[in-house]
């Protein structure tokens, strides 16, 4: 069977490259710990390859899983937190919808309500149109952007209700102590736009289902991992 194109000018088998990048953005695992895995395999490749590899097919990877992804809800839970990078402070902005999707991510060094803006265009451009809800806290930048540009679509800021949002934000959290800070802004959206799709490809409810209609999820998501991987 002849490789794809992607794949061209590899040494590895395109199976070890696929492996090591989901592995990477699957799993709190630096490119070092991977190394070694691999190693224990008896396949010998260097942590640097594996960084490459993550950089160069992760947004590929994350952008065929976004093209056949099935569609989000009807209700955004969005929210911002501070990122320091290189001892500046920046804004990471995220939205969920209720089934704990999360809809995008973005880094911005500021968050008023030009941010805001910014912020919600690309929401509206990626769920290709308007949600019927959404749920903020009561940060002013989103009033101005919902006011702007959705002021049709209902505006909760209920104190607590935007939990689930701030809860989302814990994995961020633990793959940046993981690699001990993000290095730039650039490296930093790379890998959350990455992380975020396969997050959502492997978010299978694992305790609200049974364990065979887990497993049978499970197996949905390793094919359409497969699918994006091998184009």
């Amino acid at each position: 069977m002849n490789q794809p194109n992607t794949y061209k000018r590899h040494r590895f088998p395109p199976e070890i490259i696929q492996y090591t990048v989901w592995l990477y953005h699957r799993f709190n695992l630096s490119h070092r710990d991977i190394e070694d895995l691999m190693s224990q395999r008896g396949i010998e490749v260097s942590y640097e390859a594996i960084r490459l590899w993550c950089n160069k097919f992760g947004p590929q990877f994350a952008r065929r899983l976004r093209r056949n992804h099935q569609g989000y809800g009807d209700t955004f839970f969005i929210d911002e937190v501070f990122v320091k990078i290189q001892g500046k402070q920046y804004y990471l902005w995220r939205a969920v919808d209720q089934d704990g999707e999360v809809v995008d991510v973005f880094l911005q060094k500021r968050r008023d309500g030009k941010a805001a803006k910014r912020f919600f265009k690309r929401l509206l451009k990626k769920h290709r149109g308007e949600p019927r809800k959404i749920v903020t806290d009561k940060l002013g930048s989103y009033g101005v952007a919902h006011r702007e540009l959705i002021p049709e679509v209902i505006h909760d800021t209920t104190q607590y209700a935007n939990n689930r949002c701030e809860l989302s934000h814990e994995p961020t959290r633990v793959r940046e102590r993981g690699m001990r800070k993000f290095k730039s802004m650039e490296q930093a959206q790379r890998f959350l736009n990455a992380h975020a799709a396969v997050y959502n490809l492997f978010n299978l409810g694992r305790h609200l289902v049974s364990a065979e209609n887990y497993r049978y999820f499970r197996l949905r998501a390793f094919a359409s991992w497969e699918k994006a991987v091998a184009i």
